[in-house]
């Protein structure tokens, strides 16, 4: 019988070869050169600038996203710059939930007969999440090389919020940078397909149908080029919603029941933006009120679903209104459904994420405006796939003394005057198109 020494010993001798064994698998660039397929993320030019602060680079999103592929376009690039390929470390703890950081360091270092504290490094670590103590792990590397002369920058990814904890954020405070990586834009999706969209007015036709195909892929990258509807089905499932509810969640927080979160999913993945009662809907699954809100609460912190606030301009008032939720990815099942109902709730459902939106509208004799961005200036946003109605934004104008709204259509182009007011008509292709160059 080993004794606990010799236990321990053998343990840590496994780690170390499986440690050694992923590096040598993944840093492709210690022996040879490194190219990868890269296609254009908006995200990449927003964190240039901070690559070379000495805080840590945390990319966040949901799972398939390409959080991965950024981190390994930072690699490339620094490369192509002249900086040591040797020096730059990638590894996953994906598998490794029970490694160190500070043990996948001395390996790297013994492997490759390296000081770390002696020259320029990159430490990449990705689905830093799955690490138990992640956060206090990492504070201790980056104070140690902090003393060195911040000779290491890190880049971390999650598939959940990294900062579910609050004792996370306060373990890493003045030390992290966090960037959240969404699903593709449609025009990120143009690009990946190498589409000419410009002019807009000139490619209308040819717009309307890749916008069609974008919805399909639901914003992946790995859907681009897919149009069969049992595979992105498989995908969609297999690949993301199944390892989010039975892996990821459940590695987080404490589920008495996995088959009742998916339920609730799956309530809000049929039908995008619905206003819920948490009373009603605990009554409906036979759980508590509590456990309602925990649920939605873990689905937001995985990143599938979104909450937006009924809007106002007291903030008091904004927590106590009802909540809208729509899920980040819809059920496809609704997905190929071919009838105005289902295509209506898909072109809400795709606007309403695509703009990142936090507010709709909705008075107590039941007036309603889809989305209220609240940036510098107020601006609401009617979705209407079908037949365009004007009241709801009428009536919200009105209220907030506001000049100007927008309904997005499918396909309508407008400019309407009504009492003053200007309201412009706009197909939801081109608005996206238009308010990305914007931001």
């Amino acid at each position: 019988m080993l004794s606990l020494i010799n236990l321990k010993s053998t343990l840590g001798y496994v780690n170390m070869t499986t440690i050694k064994e992923n590096l040598m698998d993944f840093n492709y660039w210690w022996k040879e050169e490194f190219k990868i397929e890269f296609n254009y993320r908006e995200i990449y030019d927003k964190i240039q600038k901070f690559l070379s602060l000495p805080q840590i680079i945390a990319f966040t999103g949901l799972r398939r996203v390409g959080k991965t592929t950024l981190m390994l376009k930072v690699v490339e690039d620094l490369i192509n710059s002249g900086f040591n390929p040797r020096n730059i470390i990638y590894f996953t703890f994906d598998e490794f939930k029970d490694v160190e950081i500070k043990e996948v360091i001395n390996v790297y270092e013994d492997l490759m007969d390296k000081n770390i504290r002696e020259g320029k490094y990159l430490l990449l670590f990705d689905e830093i999440q799955k690490l138990n103590d992640w956060e206090n792990q990492l504070k201790v590397v980056y104070d140690i090389y902090d003393i060195y002369g911040k000779n290491v920058k890190i880049l971390i990814s999650g598939s959940e919020s990294l900062f579910i904890k609050k004792r996370s954020k306060e373990s890493l405070s003045g030390r992290i940078f966090e960037f959240k990586l969404e699903t593709l834009t449609f025009k990120e999706f143009l690009l990946f397909k190498k589409i000419n969209f410009e002019p807009i007015n000139l490619y209308e036709k040819e717009l309307i149908k890749h916008f069609n195909e974008y919805i399909l892929t639901q914003g992946f990258p790995e859907l681009v080029e897919i149009k069969d509807k049992e595979i992105i089905k498989k995908y969609i499932k297999e690949s993301i919603v199944e390892k989010i509810i039975y892996r990821d969640i459940p590695a987080l927080f404490k589920i008495k029941d996995i088959t009742i979160l998916e339920s609730l999913l799956n309530i809000l993945m049929e039908a995008p933006g619905q206003l819920i009662e948490l009373s009603k809907l605990g009554k409906d699954l036979n759980i508590s009120r509590q456990t309602v809100a925990n649920y939605l609460k873990y689905l937001e912190d995985s990143f599938l679903l979104r909450k937006l606030y009924n809007f106002s301009k007291s903030p008091r008032k904004v927590e106590r209104k009802l909540k809208k939720y729509y899920p980040t990815i819809v059920s496809p099942h609704l997905l190929f459904k071919d009838d105005d109902l289902s295509r209506s709730m898909m072109f809400e459902w795709l606007m309403v994420n695509q703009l990142n939106a936090e507010f709709f509208w909705r008075d107590p004799y039941k007036n309603e405006v889809d989305i209220i961005i609240d940036n510098k200036q107020i601006i609401p946003l009617e979705i209407k796939y079908g037949k365009v109605d004007v009241k709801g934004l009428l009536v919200f104008l009105k209220r907030y003394e506001l000049d100007k709204g927008f309904i997005i259509s499918n396909n309508q182009e407008d400019k309407l005057q009504i009492n003053g007011k200007t309201i412009n008509i706009i197909p939801g292709y081109k608005f996206l198109l238009e308010y990305n160059d914007q931001k």
